[in-house]
Parts: structure tokens; C-alpha cells; sequence
């Protein structure tokens, strides 16, 4: 279990991030299209997991749109966008921002994808949805990078999850 706080205040994750060197967990998310995705869905692709509670917020529509524009021009790496919204609402932010450098992904049929990487806040207001993380994965599925942002209301540090790859 891992801490993280919002506005000061602790709250407890499900566990800890896959550890840099392991194999990334699989997982079950759902597309715009309301497809299922899985990690295997990317194979050979670095990806960068941007994991947010919720596109609603505006931490994370700031990381979304900085991740967007740094992904523009790039076929070498997707960034992956997972957050509790619905695909619907992602659907509408991205169209609303001109967000089409990045893929979001919701967790709106099970929350296994928070749990496996560690994510899932289990108490405090957001309990139920994912803390702040960043999470890279080389094409062979290992995991390069991790960080768990301590203060929810912060941004990730985008250098460092681009210079992972």
C-alpha cells in the first residue's frame, strides 16, 4: 500500500506501482467505442500509462493536453490516457480540447486495471477511482519508468516519463 494526499490530507492506494523492471500487468479497458483493450492490443509499442482520476479535474486536463502535444508527430510511443470517466465524457473533453494525439481509456467495467498498478485510492473522497501516476512500458512489455505523484493536485513529471522511453 502506498500514500498519497489531496490538499494535504493522506489517503491509502491499493498497493504499490509495478516495480520498474517487471513485467507490466495486463489490462481490461474500455475505448471510446466501448471495445475492450488490453495491453496485448499495443504489443511492441512504448507506451505511456497517464493515469488520472478524472478528465473533470483540472490537473488532469492539463497533463492530458501536455502529454497530447508532446505524443504529436511521434508513432514510436502512444500515451495511454486511463481514468474512471466514462468513454463517453473522454470523448467529449478530447473533442472539446482537440485532444487526437493520445488514447483515452476508462475503467467503467472493473476497476482490476487500478487495483494491478497499485492505483486504486481505498479511502478519502476518491476512493473508488485512481490516485496520480505515470507508468512507462517498453515495446517488450517490461516497465522502464514509475511515479506516483505525492500530492494528487500535482502534475507528473513529464521529462522524466519521456526520457524513459
Amino acid at each position: 500500500m502506498a500514500t498519497v494526499t489531496l490538499h494535504g490530507n493522506t489517503f491509502n492506494t491499493s498497493g504499490e506501482l509495478p516495480a520498474v523492471g517487471s513485467d507490466a500487468p495486463d489490462f481490461h479497458l474500455v475505448n471510446g467505442k466501448l471495445d475492450d483493450v488490453r495491453l496485448a492490443d499495443y504489443r511492441d509499442k512504448q507506451i505511456i500509462l497517464n493515469i488520472v482520476p478524472s478528465l473533470d479535474t483540472p490537473t488532469c486536463a492539463i497533463s492530458t493536453k501536455k502529454f497530447n502535444e508532446k505524443a504529436a508527430g511521434h508513432d514510436d510511443f502512444v500515451v495511454l490516457v486511463v481514468s474512471a470517466d466514462l468513454p463517453f465524457a473522454q470523448g467529449r473533453f478530447c473533442s472539446a480540447e482537440d485532444i487526437d494525439n493520445v488514447v483515452t481509456l476508462s475503467m467503467m467495467r472493473t476497476r482490476a486495471f487500478a487495483k494491478d498498478y497499485g492505483v486504486l485510492m481505498t479511502d478519502g473522497p476518491l476512493a473508488g477511482i485512481t490516485a496520480r501516476a505515470i507508468v512507462v512500458i517498453g515495446a517488450d512489455g517490461k516497465v522502464l519508468y514509475t511515479q506516483l505523484v505525492p500530492e494528487i493536485g500535482n502534475e507528473p513529471d513529464y521529462d522524466a516519463a519521456l526520457a524513459a522511453l
